[in-house]
């Protein structure tokens, strides 16, 4: 916002601004290898509220006609748009300015952006660590400075990991805020959706406000509010109930860095005024969790490889797929109609569950991840020997998802917080 308003003003031009941009990624992106594609010859002739301001979109998600879109992807080696996106469309009506292509890992299916396609992204905080995924490549551009935005994607935690990861704002829009046209009208069965990463609310609060929309035929429609996202952002929220979970259902712990970053938040919301306690909405099983986002992920995967594969006219092996999604693929192909049905049966149990919570709370707070970023190379290291489903139970266990969480077992109050926040001394406290 900052540079668009100097653009606006005219204290500097589109020009200077779209310069700065690539000099900053020429100097970086040795370093972190965020950028695949640099597009020196992109500009914006619409005066749109984000005129003029750089950004980069992630090389899967969203096509822009004649650009190639390559999904992190022996598969898709090659491939070029034939049109633009709706989303496309909409962040060229705002005026912003698209110089390139950001790394994906492999079809977007890990939470690690190191796929054997283009190499490794690294966490520019820390080069010996990963950027995290599926969005890393935008994340580490956005937080090493190449530029203030980027495009992401999120199916499974895909801009919230990265966010994490390298210290960014990142927001899962919800489902049919971004319209996903016009050639797709869901991807993963409506897992996945469109976002932004950025370094602050009000950022990402513009960039929404400037893409949100549908185009007909969209199946998820979402009325826009009266007032815009930034106005809304800008606004006190007034006296909130807020529940708190620390510890991920999948039996782990969080790490005590965490515990303690949750713990200074909660202090602060407590001294905003806002009721906080311990809540944990209630999901069922964590193994029937998981096996419902495996049906999800590996059929439309398996669809998704094997439409490539025929647009390519390419194999389906080793040489064309990571070991993981030829796992998937696999999987996706062994898996019935009626496994579907059964998936999209407990995603509604979960989803009811889910609307009963927060006609109780108005926010639920957990960390972002139950985990510091693993060293480059680790996440991957035993691909080759999982199936579909234990590349999935590995993608939604690992300490790079953020997770769905829960509670230790009530125990006598020993911290700063005192007996009168005994429930809050419960979720966060290392007895």
């Amino acid at each position: 916002m900052g540079l668009a308003a100097l653009i606006t003003q005219g204290e500097v031009r589109p020009e200077e601004v779209k310069e700065a941009a690539i000099k900053a990624i020429e100097k970086v992106n040795g370093e972190v290898s965020a950028v695949i594609e640099l597009w020196q010859d992109e500009h914006s002739n619409l005066q749109g509220p984000l005129y003029g301001v750089p950004m980069l979109v992630k090389d899967l998600g969203v096509s822009v006609s004649g650009r190639r879109n390559e999904l992190g992807s022996r598969l898709a080696a090659g491939y070029v748009s034939a049109q633009d996106s709706v989303l496309t469309q909409k962040m060229r009506q705002a005026g912003l300015v698209m110089l390139g292509r950001t790394t994906t890992p492999e079809l977007a299916t890990s939470t690690t952006t190191e796929p054997s396609f283009n190499g490794g992204t690294r966490n520019p905080w820390n080069k010996r660590y990963s950027a995290g995924g599926s969005s890393g490549g935008s994340a580490a551009a956005v937080a090493s400075g190449m530029v203030p935005a980027a495009h992401a994607t999120d199916g499974g935690g895909s801009i919230r990991v990265p966010a994490a990861v390298n210290g960014l704002f990142g927001l899962k829009p919800s489902r049919g805020r971004i319209s996903m046209g016009p050639e797709v009208d869901e991807v993963w069965s409506g897992l996945a959706v469109h976002g932004f990463v950025s370094r602050t609310v009000r950022d990402s609060a513009a960039l929404l406000d400037a893409v949100q929309g549908n185009t007909p035929g969209d199946p998820f429609i979402i009325a826009a509010a009266q007032q815009t996202l930034r106005e809304c952002a800008a606004q006190e929220p007034g006296k909130l109930k807020i529940g708190v979970m620390t510890h991920p259902l999948n039996g782990q712990r969080s790490e005590p860095e965490v515990v303690a970053a949750l713990e200074q938040t909660i202090g602060q919301l407590i001294a905003l005024g806002h009721q906080v306690e311990e809540a944990a909405p209630d999901i069922g099983s964590w193994d029937a969790f998981v096996e419902m986002n495996t049906r999800f992920w590996a059929s439309n995967t398996a669809a998704w490889i094997d439409a490539l594969a025929a647009m390519m006219n390419r194999p389906i092996n080793a040489d064309t797929l990571e070991p993981a999604n030829l796992a998937l693929w696999r999987l996706g192909h062994e898996l019935t109609a009626v496994d579907m049905i059964g998936a999209m049966h407990m995603r509604n149990a979960v989803t009811q569950k889910m609307g009963l919570f927060y006609q109780q709370y108005d926010m639920l707070l957990t960390p972002a991840l139950p985990a510091l970023p693993v060293e480059l190379g680790r996440y991957n290291l035993h691909q080759g020997n999982l199936d579909g489903r234990g590349w999935m139970h590995h993608v939604l266990t690992s300490l790079l998802l953020p997770p769905w969480l829960t509670f230790a077992a009530p125990r006598p109050c020993r911290c700063r917080w005192g007996s009168a926040r005994r429930t809050i001394c419960r979720s966060v406290c290392s007895f």
